[in-house]
């Protein structure tokens, strides 16, 4: 394996994965000063070696059998043209702000691009907007969004505001804001529409001023029930009426299947079973907890892998990830790699998905993988049920790893992270469903994929957004109550 192991890190390295191991047992204060003098630039630094690139297949290839790998199956997005009837506004009329911290390769860079390529065919004229000071917002969505012929930007604070100022759009389309760019289009008189992606919500919500902040948006929109409930219980003097559920979809044209053969070949895999777990790596998404629950099912089946697959974005948390993968007997077959520029080849490839998450908004990634075909194995977070139902028709709702979904969050998720977690039984047993019916599943596929899309209708979707937009244009222009936005 490619990067330092546990046996090449320094005795101060070494120390810095014990003490955040081990710092549920301290006391606040105590944590915090150690986190101070000990998370050392050794471990947060070289992230490159913590995860893999896609140089190298997950099984090795056999000279005998294949001297020369196989290439990537190709996966060319389609487009479809704007259908005359699906206008809601005459072309153009309407400017739309899309805003977003960054524009790479997660989940809700996903459906921030969904939006840019979705709200044209209703009439929308679109601009994505970067804005973020801290960090460079360019990424792989930023770069095709630019190349598919979309305006897509990205501003400092000042140049977003004079941005705002000489241009004025009709309305913003708000995700994860900073608060000074809801402050910006305030002043310019702009509605917003803030999307509600995850819980906590929004994203790092200080609920002590949330009450003051949230005074800057028009509507919110939940994707999924949960988060609405938990946005309510944090805000409760935000009118209810004013937050409308709709769950999310993707665009499909942009997710075509992929010949299974060709993307198995290509990743050198045989009669293996393959695991998917597509995700940030982030204490969020929990591949600690999931890499453990794997190790007992690789126990009895020295075929099966795991492939963990997403945006590097916590380089401490994932060397602990790592270091408890290279302890493992079945390390061989835990495949940590950076993200991948097209889902398709690696979800068809796959035989089950699965994502062991502390809580999501409502997971992009699990649905693609149904619309895939894929039985999704799924803990009790945001969207799971509306997702999977509880039948197992389409894979498994397990426990949250903390126990109760409307308890986890980014504090109890810290704690939990490296600790035996609560659904540990559970995630063994569905996974271990899932091989010994695998060939029921794999039988069902083209099913649950046509299932999957009928369910989850990109249209419904981005039309539903297309109207809540337009509802908050009206209601900045009559300067009315929020007494008509419940119909939505």
């Amino acid at each position: 394996m490619a990067g330092l192991g546990q046996n090449d890190l320094s005795l101060r390295g070494r120390a810095t994965l014990w003490a955040q191991r081990n710092s549920w047992r301290l006391p606040g204060s105590v944590r915090r000063i150690a986190k101070k003098l000990f998370i050392s630039s050794e471990l947060a630094s070289g992230s490159d070696d913590i995860v893999e690139d896609w140089s190298r297949p997950l099984v090795p290839y056999h000279a005998a059998v294949a001297p020369n790998p196989p290439a990537a199956p190709a996966s060319i997005p389609t487009s479809s043209m704007s259908n005359p009837n699906e206008l809601l506004v005459s072309p153009g009329s309407v400017h739309c702000l899309i805003v977003t911290p960054v524009l790479d390769a997660g989940g809700l860079d996903e459906f921030v691009a969904f939006l840019a390529r979705r709200l044209p065919h209703f009439g929308f004229r679109v601009t994505v907007m970067c804005a973020d000071s801290s960090s460079a917002p360019v990424g792989q969505l930023f770069t095709a969004l630019q190349g598919e012929g979309t305006a897509v930007l990205a501003a400092s604070p000042s140049d977003a505001c004079l941005w705002m100022q000489a241009n004025c759009p009709d309305v913003v389309s708000a995700h994860d804001p900073p608060s000074w760019l809801l402050q910006a289009a305030s002043d310019a008189r702009v509605p917003i529409v803030e999307t509600l992606h995850g819980v906590p919500t929004p994203i790092s919500t200080d609920w002590t001023e949330e009450h003051q902040r949230s005074k800057f948006v028009t509507c919110f929109v939940a994707v999924s029930e949960l988060v609405r409930r938990q946005y309510l219980s944090g805000n409760p003097s935000y009118p209810d009426r004013a937050i409308i559920t709709i769950p999310n979809a993707f665009n499909q044209t942009h997710r075509p299947l992929v010949n299974r053969s060709e993307a198995r070949a290509w990743l050198g895999l045989n009669d293996e079973f393959l695991f998917l777990s597509l995700g940030r790596h982030t204490v969020q998404k929990n591949a600690y907890g999931l890499i453990r629950a794997f190790s007992e099912v690789a126990e009895d089946d020295h075929k099966v892998h795991l492939l963990i697959a997403g945006r590097l974005d916590d380089a401490v948390y994932t060397r602990q990830v790592r270091t408890l993968r290279d302890k493992m007997p079945c390390r061989e077959r835990v495949h940590l790699r950076h993200s991948f520029p097209d889902p398709s080849i690696l979800l068809a490839a796959a035989d089950c998905f699965v994502l062991n998450s502390f809580f999501e908004g409502w997971s992009l990634a699990s649905m693609e993988a149904l619309g895939a075909g894929l039985p999704t194995i799924v803990s009790d977070v945001g969207g799971a049920r509306e997702q999977l139902g509880m039948d197992g028709s389409r894979g498994f709702v397990v426990m949250n790893p903390v126990g109760d979904p409307e308890r986890a969050n980014w504090h109890s998720s810290s704690l939990m992270r490296f600790q035996p977690q609560k659904n540990m039984d559970e995630l063994v047993s569905a996974m271990r469903s899932v091989i010994a019916n695998r060939d029921y599943w794999s039988g069902i596929r083209g099913q649950l994929s046509a299932d999957s899309k009928s369910r989850f209708d990109p249209v419904t979707c981005s039309k539903r957004h297309a109207e809540v937009l337009l509802w908050a244009i009206s209601r900045s222009m009559m300067k009315g109550e929020f007494a008509d936005c419940g119909r939505l």
